[in-house]
């Protein structure tokens, strides 16, 4: 029997509640401001906004297969919970074949706590787009590189250039790598294309960090080439001597910026930047604003630098912003931008996953990395008073457990086959600071039971040595979980800004002394120390120190007039 169908009456609509309206703007609200500051000139993209604000954007990328690719044998690391892009920070567009050390290296480090923040990740993405478009070998580049020959700038552009030059021969490799990050963040703030001029003596050191056909390199046809080297302070196409023309031309203005800021037409087609150590004025005002108005006008800058600027850059009031959406902690900076640029050559890697295999893999969790650098002005000269140095700061610390003078040679037996043990590597230029080391263990029992091993590079002790065994190193150093360094140590900088760790410094006496209050003195940040800043504050356009012009800028504890960044 069919069952008979029954109509009901439509129901009525649920009321609106009074409070709808109210919820309605604020979701125009969320979904707007994005849009609009994505908008804004100088500000970050929609994509970058939603990243900030908490809202996942997964990009994929279809070549993430090459890194399931075997793995060197000795590797600390399971391969599965790795994270070989850190954080995306590298991108996957690079052939793992053309350079191991970019996948490898994380299997020697353990997991960074810091990540870097989804705009510098999506800002280097786009800079690489860049770099892919106007870098050596494109119709832009060939374009752009004929202009050198022109007596003036051209003005708004599509491509302008960063030539970053090494100082002179006999400068350290870490003082070139140190450079170099603070150059190409300025390249990054400022959207040019960065180049280097690898020099005979740097050549093959570093896989190239860029992926696409296009290098990083200077070609060997660069116009320009044969005068790098014969750029100097005072040149007549530096920064400093432009300014000290416009000066006169204004007769004698205490600030000569506004002369200089015409057409572009007017300023030249190249200038050079010089912040070596012996940088003076005029050449000191590429860290104000106004200056950088001008040089933004110039299509093509030549740097040459022996340090850390990095700090510097916080300083000039237009890259503030992108600075702090770049780096919500500015004491990782060079943890960053120094993992993203150095990757070393497939020959350099060879020797440090030899070596850490070798020596350095079995010790999984206490890796404590001692540099011992001679630095001029530290008055600590003798190896015996930087020894008890040593030795006072590592017991003070408990860095290194002390020797028990009443343990038996049987209990030096038990304490060898321990299951917990300590690793120290020390790398420094007299052998005899390892071999001191060596004698207090070796035979003796520690207080805490765990076996201590020294391990020395066979090249330490060995002068002078080639920038290739200083890149092994600095790089195996990284790989230790504590790290003691000399104070102003830029080799110390480098290994302990890529590990990302706080090293105790050894500090150096006051003037007159041989022995200072603490051995050693943990550091608050990770930051490598800017060894001469400027001394000319731009914002009160007067001499004088900058150090506390910004709140997380300040003096370096083992170079009292340099600065560095923290948070």
């Amino acid at each position: 029997m069919a069952r008979k169908l029954t109509h009901l009456p439509p129901q009525a609509p649920p009321a609106r509640s009074p409070a709808w309206p109210c919820g309605l703007l604020v979701a125009l609200c969320f979904t707007t401001l994005p849009l609009f500051l994505a908008m804004s000139p100088g500000r970050p993209s929609l994509s970058d906004m939603w990243q900030q604000m908490g809202v996942r954007v997964t990009v994929t990328y279809d070549s993430q297969d090459a890194t399931k690719e075997a793995e060197p044998s000795g590797s600390p690391t399971p391969p599965e919970s790795r994270d070989v892009l850190l954080g995306g920070l590298l991108s996957p567009d690079i052939d793992k074949n053309t350079c191991l050390s970019r996948y490898q290296s994380s299997l020697y480090r353990k997991p960074s706590p810091h990540s870097p923040s989804p705009y510098l990740v999506s800002r280097l993405r786009k800079y690489e787009a860049l770099h892919r478009k106007c870098g050596p070998g494109t119709l832009s580049y060939n374009k752009y590189v004929a202009q050198l020959a022109a007596a003036h700038s051209l003005g708004l552009v599509e491509c302008s250039y960063l030539v970053w030059t090494p100082s002179g021969s006999g400068h350290h490799l870490a003082d070139r790598m140190l450079s170099m990050a603070s150059a190409f963040l300025y390249a990054l703030l400022t959207g040019r294309v960065f180049l280097v001029h690898a020099t005979n003596d740097i050549a093959g050191l570093f896989c190239e960090p860029f992926p696409g056909a296009t290098s990083w390199e200077l070609p060997c046809d660069f116009p320009l080439l044969k005068n790098l080297t014969e750029l100097h302070r005072g040149s007549e196409r530096s920064y400093g001597n432009l300014v000290v023309g416009a000066k006169k031309a204004a007769n004698d203005s205490y600030h000569p910026a506004a002369v200089l800021s015409t057409a572009a037409e007017s300023l030249p087609s190249y200038a050079y930047v010089h912040l070596e150590r012996d940088y003076q004025l005029p050449d000191q005002l590429f860290f104000c604003d106004d200056d950088q108005a001008v040089l933004g006008k110039v299509n093509w800058l030549v740097l040459r630098s022996d340090l850390y600027f990095a700090p510097g850059l916080f300083l000039v009031p237009r890259f503030e912003d992108e600075l702090r959406w770049m780096f919500p902690a500015p004491d990782t900076v060079f943890h960053h931008v120094g993992r993203y640029l150095f990757h070393p050559s497939n020959e350099v890697w060879a020797l440090i996953a030899r070596h850490h295999t070798s020596h350095m893999f079995k010790f999984e969790e206490n890796k404590i990395g001692v540099h011992v650098a001679a630095v001029s002005w530290n008055p600590v000269t003798t190896t015996e008073e930087y020894l008890k140095q040593i030795a006072a700061c590592t017991s003070q610390e408990k860095i290194l457990p002390e020797v028990d003078p009443d343990a038996a040679s049987s209990e030096h037996e038990a304490a060898s086959s321990a299951t917990s043990s300590t690793a120290v590597l020390v790398s420094a230029s007299e052998p005899r600071f390892a071999e001191w080391l060596k004698t207090m263990y070796d035979g003796h029992t520690t207080v805490t039971g765990e076996a201590v091993s020294v391990l020395q590079l066979t090249s330490a002790g060995k002068q002078p040595r080639n920038q290739k065994e200083v890149l092994v190193e600095m790089f195996l150093q990284s790989y230790c979980d504590v790290s003691v360094m000399s104070g102003g140590s830029t080799v110390g900088y480098v290994s302990h800004g890529l590990a990302g760790v706080k090293p105790w410094l050894l500090l150096a006496p006051p003037r007159n002394r041989t022995r200072t209050e603490a051995p050693c003195v943990r550091t608050t940040s990770m930051e490598p120390c800017f060894l001469a800043p400027p001394n000319y504050d731009c914002r009160a356009k007067q001499s004088g120190g900058v150090g506390a012009v910004l709140r997380h800028v300040r003096h370096c504890e083992d170079v009292s007039e340099g600065l560095k960044l923290f948070y």
